[in-house]
């Protein structure tokens, strides 16, 4: 056995090389072809956004105010506020009468006929496809006193 030519013999480390870089080449390929098939990134783009609201009550009037107080801007119609009741509201103007983008200090007011004691209202975010929606902030109002 010829010790030096062993060690400088590397015929067989290109063919090996090759084929690894082969199979790699195909598992990326997969990949990205199975991603599209499947819309796997279609959903990236609608990402929820980031904002944060606040909720004032005032019993006397049955008036509840909603306002953006930090966080990106949103377009008005891609929001909606949800009550655990029914939101049988009444000279109410909403975000959507807002309209435009709705950003920081925007204000959405909602009258209802009756109390709003122990309601949880919502406001939820909808992408454009509507397949996506995110609960952006929530708040419970106050009992009655």
């Amino acid at each position: 056995m010829n010790l030096k030519r062993l060690f400088t013999d590397d015929s067989a480390v290109s063919p090996v090389i090759g084929v690894i870089l082969m199979v790699a080449i195909t598992v990326i390929l997969a990949a990205v072809i199975g991603s599209f098939v499947l819309n796997l990134g279609g959903s990236i783009q609608q990402s929820a956004p980031q904002a944060s609201f606040g909720f004032e009550y005032d019993e006397a009037t049955n008036n509840t105010t909603i306002t953006h107080e930090t966080g990106d801007s949103i377009t008005a119609s891609r929001l909606n506020v949800t009550s655990t009741a029914s939101l049988d509201v009444v000279n109410s103007t909403t975000f959507e009468d807002v309209g435009g983008e709705i950003s920081a200090g925007d204000t959405a007011q909602y009258n209802k006929t009756t109390d709003w004691a122990g309601e949880t209202l919502r406001v939820v975010w909808t992408s454009e496809n509507g397949e996506t929606s995110a609960t952006l902030s929530q708040s419970t109002a106050p009992n009655e006193s």
